[in-house]
């Protein structure tokens, strides 16, 4: 198979809109379509923080929904989900954005948009595993004895990464690095951890490179193995980067 997996968009449509460009997507028919059949895949986390999540969530339920796309849930999907139910989730760490979004629109709009994106969610794997096995999509990574399991732990580390149950002082959890201790065979793609190029640690890459922080936008295409990036219009926040011993 051949697929482009692009990486945290947040909400930044004009920088997905350039990056699919760069890959050589035509948008003639307002999505992006590649006329050699390229397939897009998206690591989740599409909305929050940025100024067009509602803009990201309809080209990609539209490319999943008729034109055979990937797409996994991050964190902040999985709260927009719990949001969209009715849930008591906290308006905060980017849902804002989105929420502010949503209440500018007609109560029509709004409700198509909530469909739209619930369809979305309910109809995706938690994580996908494509080319009989050699792919491996994940939000925030998944550890080898995971792989074809859906419980609540491989939830939580999918979602959220390996998490240790501390928090650092701005609030972010502290989380343990699971891809130097990754010793499967699929190839993993993932996102979430936000740095500052794309890191290849053996069979893992972490395409998340903080586009709505600063950094850029950045896909991983495969068989190439070949990562493609465009720069963020977003102001630059360095703090919000990690980076790896």
């Amino acid at each position: 198979m051949k697929i482009d997996i692009i990486g945290d968009i947040h909400g930044c449509f004009s920088e997905f809109e350039n990056l699919s460009r760069k890959l050589g997507y035509s948008w003639r028919d307002g999505v992006p379509i590649h006329q050699e059949g390229r397939l897009l895949g998206f690591v989740g986390d599409l909305t929050d923080r940025g100024p067009q999540s509602l803009k990201v969530i309809e080209t990609v339920w539209k490319l999943w929904k008729h034109h055979g796309a990937y797409y996994v849930p991050g964190n902040h999907c999985n709260k927009l989900y719990r949001y969209f139910l009715g849930r008591n989730v906290q308006v905060t760490h980017g849902l804002e954005t989105t929420v502010a979004e949503l209440d500018s629109l007609s109560p029509k709009e709004e409700n198509h948009c909530r469909r739209m994106f619930m369809e979305l969610y309910e109809g995706s794997p938690l994580y996908q595993i494509l080319d009989e096995g050699k792919l491996i999509i994940a939000h925030a990574g998944i550890k080898e004895d995971y792989i074809g399991k859906v419980n609540k732990s491989v939830k939580t580390f999918v979602l959220y990464g390996d998490i240790t149950g501390e928090f650092l002082p701005d609030g972010r959890p502290v989380r343990r690095d699971w891809a130097k201790k990754y010793q499967g065979w699929p190839f993993i793609v993932y996102g979430h951890t936000p740095v500052s190029v794309p890191r290849t640690v053996g069979r893992t890459i972490n395409i998340d490179t903080g586009c709505v922080f600063g950094g850029k936008l950045t896909a991983f295409r495969y068989p190439e193995k070949e990562t493609v990036s465009v720069p963020s219009t977003m102001p630059y926040i360095p703090e919000k980067f990690t980076e790896f011993a």
